[in-house]
Order: structure tokens, then C-alpha cells, then sequence
């Protein structure tokens, strides 16, 4: 099978984990685009942020019109978020030189590191998808805000998106919880206004940077919020907790498949 058909296919994962678990499809785009479609790992992660964040804002209004979206937090979190995705794709990721360093005979790339950069994220997603929500539980009766914290958080958060193209949804939800109080259902909501708002602005960062193929991303982006819609209906179905481990695993199998790949073939 063409491998272009595949990467189509793929496509759909992406929404449609969104849609069934509430996040995680952004952490297969990346992939998808480089291993599928063969486009560079920099130019990925550009064309990553604008089909994650076109992807997450659609799922955002259903999120919204069941009340799930905590705007005031959004933006509390999402402006210092937004503010560094924009500034890492505009002026850090084009000042990466071409060759990072060399070990041996082994030459460390802009394109190399991204993508070990991108499996370690992985790794550390799948992590967070396969352990149990008890500790966030836990901290649902803290209702306070942690203002300093939530802006070192949303800049992290907005810089390693800025780098690897990825939504940071495994971030962003933990951190709302644990820093702002809201209860998971509310924070996945807010998460997903808040990577469609960082996402598409760092995006605009890569404007005039890169020749960027219009097809390919409208073609994607459209089957990805397919897979976004199919996996709403479907999540009223089946159980979302299990599912999410399942998910957690082909992630984590995933990232030891890209870190391998990278630095031994």
C-alpha cells in the first residue's frame, strides 16, 4: 500500500483519539508526517501545529456548549503559552544550526534532535496515559490558583510545542488540575482551547519561513476532524479509561521506535 494512503489513514487516529479519550492525537502527527509523508522533521513540526491546533479548536465548541471550557483560565494559562510557542517557532527554532554537534562519526542534527526531542515527549505522554488519575483526584479540593506557577508552567509548555509541534495536552491537563483546581472533565476542555490558540499562533511564527504545501494540510487537517467527530460518538460508547491505557502503550511504543530509529539507523 502507498505509503501516502497510509499516512491518510493515520490521519484519523489523530482526531480520532482526540475525540474518544480527550487528547494524545497530537503526539502521532508529528510522526505521521515525517515516518508517512516524508516531510522534513522541522517543516513537520510547523505543518503539526497547524493541523493539532485546527484539530483541538473544532473539538473545542462542543467542549464549550457542555460547559467544559474554562475561559478565565484559558487565557490565564494560555497567554505566557502562546506568547512562547510564537517566539521559539519566529526566532529559536530558525536559529538551530543545521548540525548540532558530532559523536565520533555520528552527526547531531536540527532534524535529528527534534525528533529525539519529540520521543522523549512521548515517553513521558504515554506515562502519564497509562498511570491512574488518583493523584489528580487528590488534588481537586485545591481551588486556589497558583499564579506564578501557572505562568512557568504555560511557557514551558509553550516552548517545547514551539519545538516538537506537539499540543502538550499531557502537560497542560495535569498542570490545570493540580495548579488551578479544575476537575479532569473541565480541564481537558480548557486544554484543548488552550493548544488550539498556542498552537495556530505559533504557527503564524513559521509564515515566511516555510514553503508550506496547502493541499497536504487542508487534506489532513479535514480527515483528522473526521476522526475527531467519529471519536465524540464513540466515546459515549466505550470506556474511555481503558482506552486510554491502550493508547498510552502504542505511544509509548512508539517514542522507543523513534529514539532507536534516530540514533542507530
Amino acid at each position: 500500500m502507498n505509503m501516502e494512503i497510509i499516512g491518510y489513514l493515520a490521519s484519523a487516529l489523530i482526531g480520532l483519539s482526540l475525540g474518544l479519550i480527550g487528547g494524545g492525537g497530537s503526539i502521532l502527527t508529528l510522526p505521521v508526517l515525517v515516518y508517512l509523508f516524508g516531510i522534513s522533521p522541522v517543516h513537520g513540526t510547523a505543518y503539526s501545529l497547524f493541523i493539532v491546533g485546527l484539530t483541538s479548536l473544532v473539538g473545542t465548541f462542543p467542549k464549550y456548549k457542555q460547559g467544559l471550557v474554562n475561559v478565565k483560565t484559558g487565557l490565564i494559562f494560555g497567554a505566557p503559552s502562546i506568547a512562547a510557542v510564537y517566539l521559539t517557532r519566529k526566532f529559536i527554532v530558525p536559529a538551530i544550526p543545521d548540525e548540532l554537534f558530532t559523536l565520533g562519526s555520528f552527526a547531531i542534527t536540527k532534524n535529528i534532535m527534534m525528533m529525539l526531542l519529540f520521543a522523549v515527549l512521548m515517553v513521558m505522554a504515554s506515562i502519564s496515559m497509562i498511570r491512574d488519575k488518583k493523584s489528580a483526584a487528590a488534588t481537586k479540593e485545591n481551588k486556589g490558583f497558583n499564579y506564578p506557577l501557572i505562568i512557568v508552567e504555560g511557557a514551558v509548555v509553550g516552548t517545547l510545542t514551539g519545538l516538537v509541534g506537539a499540543g502538550g495536552g499531557f502537560l497542560i491537563i495535569p498542570a490545570l488540575v493540580l495548579l488551578t483546581g479544575l476537575p479532569m472533565k473541565e480541564a481537558v476542555g480548557t486544554s484543548l482551547m488552550i493548544i488550539a490558540a498556542k498552537s495556530l499562533i505559533g504557527f503564524l511564527g513559521d509564515l515566511g519561513q516555510f514553503e508550506m504545501d496547502w493541499i497536504l494540510l487542508s487534506s489532513v487537517s479535514a480527515i483528522a476532524i473526521g476522526g475527531l467527530f467519529a471519536g465524540n460518538y464513540l466515546s459515549q460508547k466505550i470506556d474511555g479509561a481503558q482506552l486510554k491505557k491502550g493508547f498510552g502503550y502504542f505511544v509509548l511504543v512508539m517514542g522507543i521506535y523513534i529514539l532507536i530509529k534516530e540514533l542507530f539507523f
